[in-house]
């Protein structure tokens, strides 16, 4: 009977339970305010406006535009760095900071309309399948032209990337001959560390170009091989590198810096403060540094650059760096989109605030900053170098004075070359013109340049550059482009950018810096630092 009778009565008491839990569920909901902030029980003006124009207004309008549009009007009023992000960009975006991409591994440009090869990753998916340099891609499984003027980039690479695993054949010229190749999409590793080699007998020389989520463990791999070389001394090239992940700056830091030395700290008005602190041995903790920023310098790198600075770790050797000591935060929406939104600030282990101002400053004035610093002659000048009145100056352990409140300011400032350029030099930097003639010139000397094993033997292959110009002349002219009127400086400078080029085109982005550091003068005053 007691069986029969709990048979009964389980179902209703189960029953009950689920009610009065349901119940005091949603009444600790309103009282707590749920951990949901992006659902409320009460629709906000902008809610109901958008909502009335998507019914009742009298043309068609796109939704997804309104709300774009209201999202980016409202992050106006915020920060320059807080940024909504379309879900069909977002990707592409994460992809940036993840250190690789799916797809066939080739690098490629347009040659009179015509998708040319101009580089491939090593071991890659093209690699495998056997593409070449120099093969001219016409069309993707049969049916999609890769050719023509109306084709854009974004394009292309809808129809060369792809899951991996997934194949793609593709149509192909090699030397005027028809071909068919099917390529097996993979992941394509993006490195972070454009080169990592030895200046010098004891002089290493490594180049970030952003910091990814590899890039710490890219930086290991090169501060090994260059310690293993007999590296005594470091130059650490920031020049360009726009920041990514902050951990990964913090992490190289801490290789640097000995005990629990501070690297940076974070607060915000609704972050609490957090520090970042050295947490282990470092590796090279006791060799001389260097460090290269210039104006495009930013985020992580001048955490990092700040704090070698603070602790007297490093020379800071270049230009004032972008100023941007914003912290991010990405958030993703129910819709796909995703908001990277302002959360903190960052300082260095003295305290500095790295951000410069921008309240006051429309977004466009704020993205107009570097270029004001060019008019105002900071760019070439040492003692132009403005700082804002109201930014503090601290004091090093070693007693050096440094600033805050608008990026890391060199110790020692190497200045860009403001000499006058001719409008034949300037119409060379905006055009592809070098690029084809180095591929070209590759594609066509291929069997000889890829014997050649480092830059000395380059250099001593290059070295007629009166014929090297004259061949250049020709090209140019063919291109209907006149180099008559360029100067003497211009036409050195040319030419060593053509084998640096060159070097690109036979050891990747490592051969560039190797040939263009031979005459770069911010290297050459960190070597001259360093002895």
């Amino acid at each position: 009977m007691g069986s029969k009778k709990l048979q009964v009565w389980l179902p209703l008491l189960f029953s009950i339970v689920m009610v009065v839990g349901m119940i005091i569920g949603y009444q600790l909901r309103d009282k707590a305010g749920g951990n949901n902030f992006l659902s409320s029980s009460k629709k906000s003006s902008v809610q109901e406006v958008i909502e009335l124009i998507k019914n009742k207004y009298v043309d068609p309008v796109k939704v997804d535009s309104i709300n774009q549009s209201v999202v980016d009007n409202l992050l106006e009023k915020l920060d320059p760095h807080s940024v909504f992000i379309p879900s069909k960009y977002l990707k592409e975006v994460n992809e940036d900071l993840m250190g690789n991409f799916q797809g066939i591994g080739i690098e490629f440009q347009f040659f009179n309309d015509t998708l040319n090869v101009v580089n491939i990753v090593k071991d890659g998916p093209s690699d495998k399948a056997g593409i070449e340099i120099g093969d001219q891609i016409i069309k993707a499984n049969d049916t999609v032209s890769l050719t023509g003027k109306s084709i854009s980039t974004e394009e292309i690479r809808k129809h060369l990337r792809g899951i991996s695993g997934t194949t793609v054949k593709l149509s192909l010229l090699r030397n005027g001959k028809a071909k068919q190749i099917v390529v097996t999409r993979g992941n394509i590793p993006v490195p972070t560390i454009d080169a990592a080699y030895m200046l010098s007998n004891d002089i290493g020389y490594i180049k970030i170009n952003k910091f990814g989520d590899r890039t710490y463990e890219e930086f290991m791999q090169s501060l090994e091989k260059n310690l293993q070389a007999g590296m005594k001394s470091l130059v650490l090239d920031l020049r360009g590198n726009g920041g990514g992940l902050m951990s990964e700056a913090t992490a190289i830091a801490d290789e640097f810096l000995d005990n629990d030395k501070l690297i940076v700290y974070t607060e915000g008005n609704k972050s609490p403060r957090y520090d970042y602190k050295c947490r282990k041995e470092g590796l090279f903790e006791k060799g001389k540094i260097a460090v290269l920023v210039d104006e495009t310098s930013a985020s992580a790198s001048e955490v990092l650059s700040g704090a070698l600075q603070d602790w007297d770790r490093a020379t800071i050797i270049g230009r004032r760096t972008f100023g941007k000591g914003l912290v991010q935060q990405q958030y993703p929406l129910s819709d796909g989109s995703a908001l990277r939104l302002t959360v903190a600030r960052y300082f260095t282990p003295l305290g500095r605030n790295i951000q410069k101002p921008y309240t006051n400053k429309s977004k466009k004035d704020y993205e107009n900053e570097l270029l004001d610093r060019f008019h105002h002659n900071e760019l070439a000048v040492a003692d132009s170098v403005a700082h804002d009145t109201k930014s503090k100056t601290y004091t090093t352990p070693s007693g050096r004075k440094v600033f805050g409140g608008g990026g890391i300011t060199p110790d020692i400032f190497v200045g860009i070359d403001t000499v006058k350029k001719t409008v034949a030099f300037l119409q060379l930097l905006n055009t592809n013109l070098l690029n084809n003639f180095i591929y070209k010139y590759y594609v066509s000397n291929r069997n000889q340049l890829d014997k050649v094993k480092n830059t000395d033997e380059l250099n001593l292959l290059f070295s007629n550059e009166a014929n090297q110009w004259s061949t250049f002349l020709s090209f140019a002219k063919q291109q209907k482009s006149d180099l008559n009127s360029i100067t003497l400086n211009e036409k050195n400078y040319i030419l060593q950018q053509m084998k640096a080029l060159l070097a690109r085109q036979i050891w990747r982005n490592e051969g560039y810096f190797k040939m263009y550091n031979l005459q770069d003068s911010t290297v050459k005053k960190a070597i001259t630092v360093l002895k």
